[in-house]
């Protein structure tokens, strides 16, 4: 992290501190919902929906959990999440209320129109006002986040991220993507798509990556790349289950099976690589990881941190701080609650 002694940087802590009041667009304007309520933070994944009852000290009281059900459509899902809101106001203290819901989902998607657009983790969602659709059937306000997003806000006000004004979380799991958080606000880029960091290229004739290019970053550690790349490299002679994902080579991995420990090498090595690109870029560094793959620990972060250190210029190497997410899913459901108060 840099060390704010400048009066350029000292400016930058500044602005930092007034961003956490209320991000980029709506920092100008104080939040809608009191800091005193109670809201609720939602995950809706291509899998399952995570919900979170979050109090008015920033702690999740109760989760619930229920599959997403994509090929149902968004309407089935969204009388799911009325289905969790219902649970969790039962956990509410005598007279309390809920205030305000926020919401994070796959990209990409529009968080100021409230719409999802055409994310692949959700099959035939397109065009989707969810937003619209929650806040008309549970009468609360119901904004909208990318999930990467919503889970570095999370990160950045109540996790690992509280002391910095810059930092990057990227997320390892399904797919790979990253949140950038420059003077304490979320850096969208343009068109809302800064932080498709899964597919920089590590290695110009390296594997076919569903994008359509070759050796991109997510190709190595994806969690079902590290399966598909176990077992390319773990060949016929070692018998395995049909269905092998970055988890199960983790837990190989973990009791020091050779080939399992190479594709974890291989996968820190991607990420290091990663990560010094966008230091050289960006000059930022601390990089928080979460995600399903990150859980493996140090199986992913020695190596990634040893690549940065290779990769990177001294000066900017030596800086880069690469730390696993402490929230990990809860990230983004505090996240979420961050938004449902600042922009709800």
């Amino acid at each position: 992290m840099q060390k704010l002694g400048t009066k350029q940087n000292e400016a930058r802590r500044r602005r930092g501190e007034e961003a956490r009041k209320g991000e980029a667009s709506f920092a100008s304007s104080p939040p809608r919902v009191p800091a005193s309520s109670w809201v609720i933070g939602v995950d809706l994944g291509g899998t399952k929906i995570a919900a979170g009852l979050v109090s008015p000290d920033n702690k999740i009281v109760k989760k619930v959990y229920v599959q997403t059900g994509v090929s149902e459509g968004p309407a089935a899902a969204v009388e799911r999440i009325a289905g969790c809101i219902e649970q969790l106001r039962n956990a509410l203290p005598a007279g309390e209320q809920i205030a305000a819901i926020g919401v994070c989902c796959p990209g990409p998607l529009d968080h100021v129109a409230g719409l999802l657009l055409d994310p692949p983790n959700l099959t035939g969602w397109v065009n989707v006002p969810l937003q619209r659709m929650l806040e008309e059937r549970l009468g609360l306000s119901a904004p909208i986040e990318h999930d990467a997003k919503a889970a570095a806000l999370g990160e950045f006000h109540f996790g690992a991220g509280r002391e910095v004004n810059d930092m990057i979380f990227v997320v390892v799991g399904t797919g790979v993507g990253a949140a950038i958080i420059i003077n304490g606000e979320l850096y969208r880029g343009p068109t809302n798509s800064a932080g498709e960091v899964g597919h920089i290229t590590v290695d110009m004739h390296g594997p076919p990556c569903s994008c359509g290019s070759n050796g991109c970053a997510e190709v190595y550690m994806a969690g079902p790349d590290l399966g598909q790349r176990f077992r390319e490299i773990a060949g016929p002679e070692l018998r395995l289950p049909q269905e092998i994902d970055g988890r199960y080579v983790a837990e190989l991995a973990a009791q020091g099976q050779p080939q399992a420990l190479q594709v974890f090498a291989q996968a820190g090595q991607a990420l290091g690589i990663v990560i010094a690109t966008m230091a050289h870029l960006l000059d930022i560094d601390f990089y928080i990881i979460g995600g399903s793959v990150a859980q493996a620990g140090d199986l992913l972060l020695a190596p990634t941190r040893e690549a940065v250190r290779y990769r990177a210029f001294e000066s900017i190497g030596s800086r880069v701080k690469v730390v696993a997410s402490p929230l990990g899913d809860d990230a983004a459901i505090l996240g979420c609650a961050w938004i449902a108060r600042n922009r709800g």
